[in-house]
């Protein structure tokens, strides 16, 4: 059986393990990567052409929400372009067609309860308790909707305090994109990573970790083996709340159950992404498409009561393509769906938003592809979300056990950015500080 020995393991080639192994080997450790997939860049997915589509295509990560100073600092350092979205934001409900870019119906009444909040509740313990008349039913559904939509949240579970904070310090005037792949930035974390030492392994499926203080055991699916003093697990939160014994489950021995029962604490949203690409922006005024009824000039993205309700356009880039995304309890509730009936789903969407034929948009439809997020076997979700346990789980998941077993990942940041890039790229580089903190003060 062949083992190799490094410093220190990390457990997934994502935003959070490329970071931290940046981060190590640049400061002189062996770093070893072990990735389960064919690729890096775990949520963080780039389709490039040929693929069928014209261009670059995100089936993860698309966005950067506001001038986060981590993520910008990286992409200014690697020389990656980043432009900002532009784009009117257009809303459909009840067949009714306007030009909003409000989400949100009592905003200003909304937070000013929000404001007075002394204890943290569930957001939908917070609606029913102040907002449960008739009369705020408007105001009700937009905020799960949002909540669902934005945050891919359960409203029954999802912290009311940390939905406060994401609202109240959200910045939206810069919301930014690449027109050349997210993957790019990942591509520089792991080049970078290369450059200092580290080796990264993958379809490399780790099943076992064997620990006791200051060394640590994996066991890939072949067989393989890896030892290190130090282990670092950045494998996505759905992976860490596998039931023992079932399909993605790593199994650590000896158990460290209060690590484990810290992470279902914490929520993790599911997202269905689908892309597609048609023959021309129908949606324009300037489209010669006759058969659309339903126009929607300089389309940013759209919002809806349609069954798959959200979407949105490449813009500044004209390509006439479409990204639908569902999130949330109603992806979790259709993640057994049949791809093929997904994108019937999508299609039926747009053409109720779009008051044209499904006919029409089959035979205009170019290229498509749908990414299930909840079936993914290597992350079973998203991103995450705060519970109102999730303070609390954080503390206990960043504490690492016996200076061997740490854990890094965007549900572990500790500011508003959770669930993002940035948090995953500020965790992974927090964690590895750490550890070179600790060996330093071993020396």
């Amino acid at each position: 059986m062949i083992q190799t020995q490094s410093d220190i393991l990390i457990i997934g080639a994502g935003a959070a393990g490329l970071a931290a192994a940046r981060e190590l080997a640049k400061a002189g450790k062996s770093v070893t990567l072990l990735e389960a997939r064919s690729r890096t860049g775990g949520r963080i997915h780039t389709i490039y052409p040929p693929s069928g589509f014209s261009r670059p295509m995100e089936s993860g990560a698309e966005f950067v929400h506001g001038d986060l100073p981590l993520t910008l600092q990286l992409l200014n350092e690697a020389g990656i372009f980043y432009e900002l979205m532009e784009g009117t934001t257009w809303q459909v409900q009840q067949h009714a067609l306007e030009q909003n870019d409000n989400f949100i119906e009592g905003r200003e009444l909304l937070y000013a309860k929000l404001k007075e909040l002394k204890e943290d509740m569930p957001i939908q313990q917070f609606l029913d308790t102040f907002f449960g008349d008739d009369k705020y039913n408007d105001l009700r559904q937009s905020v799960i909707g949002f909540v669902e939509g934005y945050d891919a949240a359960d409203s029954s579970r999802a912290s009311t305090f940390a939905l406060r904070n994401e609202w109240t310090s959200e910045d939206d005037s810069n919301q930014y994109r690449f027109p050349q792949g997210y993957s790019q930035l990942t591509g520089f974390l792991e080049r970078e990573s290369k450059h200092f030492g580290a080796t990264i392994h993958l379809s490399c499926v780790v099943k076992t970790i064997q620990w006791k203080a200051g060394e640590a055991t994996l066991t890939t699916d072949t067989g393989q083996q890896f030892t290190a003093s130090q282990v670092i697990i950045t494998l996505p939160l759905g992976m860490l709340q596998r039931p023992e014994n079932t399909t993605g489950a790593v199994q650590i021995i000896p158990p460290i159950p209060e690590k484990l029962e810290a992470a279902r604490k914490i929520g993790f949203g599911g997202v269905i992404k689908f892309l597609m690409e048609f023959k021309e922006s129908f949606w324009e005024e300037t489209s010669g498409e006759t058969e659309v009824q339903r126009k929607m000039p300089n389309l940013g993205f759209l919002f809806s009561d349609a069954p798959v309700p959200t979407w949105w356009t490449q813009l500044p880039h004209p390509a006439p393509v479409l990204t639908g995304w569902l999130a949330g309890p109603t992806a979790a509730q259709l993640q057994a769906m049949p791809e093929d009936q997904l994108c019937e789903q999508a299609l039926q969407s747009l053409a109720y938003v779009f008051n044209t034929d499904i006919s029409f948009l089959k035979q205009n439809l170019v290229a498509s592809t749908i990414t299930n997020w909840l079936t993914d076997p290597f992350s079973y979700g998203a991103y995450s979300y705060a519970t109102v346990e999730t303070p609390e789980a954080k503390k206990i998941l960043n504490e690492p056990v016996s200076d061997t077993l740490y854990f890094a990942g965007e549900a572990l940041y500790e500011g508003v950015e959770m669930g993002t890039v940035e948090a995953a790229l500020a965790s992974g580089i927090a964690t590895a500080r750490n550890i070179l903190q600790q060996t330093g003060q071993k020396k």
